[in-house]
């Protein structure tokens, strides 16, 4: 298997069952409970799976100022990486409940060490189970290895280039996976202020699923992302959210589309907003009205 963004519940099942070396990550979360994905996990995972903590694993909280879910520093995740048993060139396949927000954040921090072979399971754990495919209960042990590398700043935007790209210094498209309600300012259920980052562009993580849960097939998505860039090139793009964790979806929506080289605002409006210097918009997007989910659960709340 040599899968970078997406792979499905039987072509994991069938690399599984030729034993082709792969690194399962159960990065299952709850947001209104920190605790419930890994008792989730503790309940029953992929055979294999190691677990990722969101809050743990997959940010550092001891940073302030930088937004709600900062980025551990490279040598800190690399540790993690070793201790789960990935080393740079193994597959490795992420998963969480269903959407795959949680398990698209893991993804893009190894895409950011230049890990190519790692992808995110399509319908999560919800749809290995809806296949009748085995879990198991057991905690693996796996042989800690090593891990050297470094983040590829060039995929990160930090917030001086949002204030750059809002003095007019350059112009690239900023794309907001938040609910609608919340890019909108109708209601800010986290942070201390309501609304945008003026400019940006509201396309909710859930428009990259259809009706069953799955990423629409990858011409949609094309299609889709190409009608919001507006003819601008897929590496100005940078994504944000709450938090820099469902930015993380888009971005890997547009590279599941062949719409490589976007980057990702880690700090997003929990950063943006705690500034209160920082200008703030409200109102809906003007594309807003042709943008609709359609996947048929309820979406996550949007970090």
């Amino acid at each position: 298997m040599h899968a970078r963004t997406l792979v499905s519940v039987d072509e994991l099942a069938a690399a599984t069952a030729a034993k082709q070396p792969i690194v399962l990550v159960d990065c299952r979360h709850n947001l209104g409970d920190p605790r419930a994905g890994e008792e989730a996990y503790l309940a029953g995972h992929l055979p294999g799976a190691v677990f990722a903590h969101l809050d743990r694993d997959l940010a550092d909280l001891a940073k302030t100022g930088r937004g709600r879910h900062p980025l551990p520093d490279a040598p800190v995740f690399c540790a993690r990486l070793g201790r789960w048993g990935i080393t740079p060139n193994i597959q490795v396949v992420a998963y969480d409940a269903a959407e795959g927000v949680y398990a698209a954040r893991l993804w893009w921090m190894l895409r950011l060490l230049g890990h190519e072979r790692v992808a995110v399971l399509d319908g999560g754990y919800a749809a290995w189970l809806a296949s009748g495919r085995p879990i198991e209960h057991s905690i693996p042990r796996p042989k800690p290895v090593v891990y050297n590398a470094r983040y590829d700043v060039k995929q990160i935007a930090t917030i001086a280039v949002i204030a750059a790209r809002m003095a007019g210094a350059a112009a690239a498209p900023l794309i907001d996976a938040r609910a609608p309600e919340r890019y909108r300012g109708d209601i800010e259920p986290i942070d201390p202020v309501a609304g945008h980052v003026p400019g940006a562009v509201n396309r909710h993580y859930a428009l990259n699923l259809d009706v069953n849960g799955r990423f629409k097939h990858a011409g949609m998505l094309q299609t889709e992302f190409r009608a919001l860039l507006g003819g601008a090139a897929p590496g100005e793009v940078i994504h944000m959210c709450g938090s820099g964790v469902t930015a993380c979806h888009n971005l890997l929506a547009m590279e599941h589309a062949g719409l490589r080289g976007s980057r990702v605002y880690v700090g997003s409006w929990s950063e943006w907003s705690a500034d209160p210097s920082r200008p703030v918009a409200r109102g809906a997007d003007p594309g807003l009205a042709n943008q609709r989910p359609v996947s048929a659960r309820a979406a996550a709340p949007t970090r």
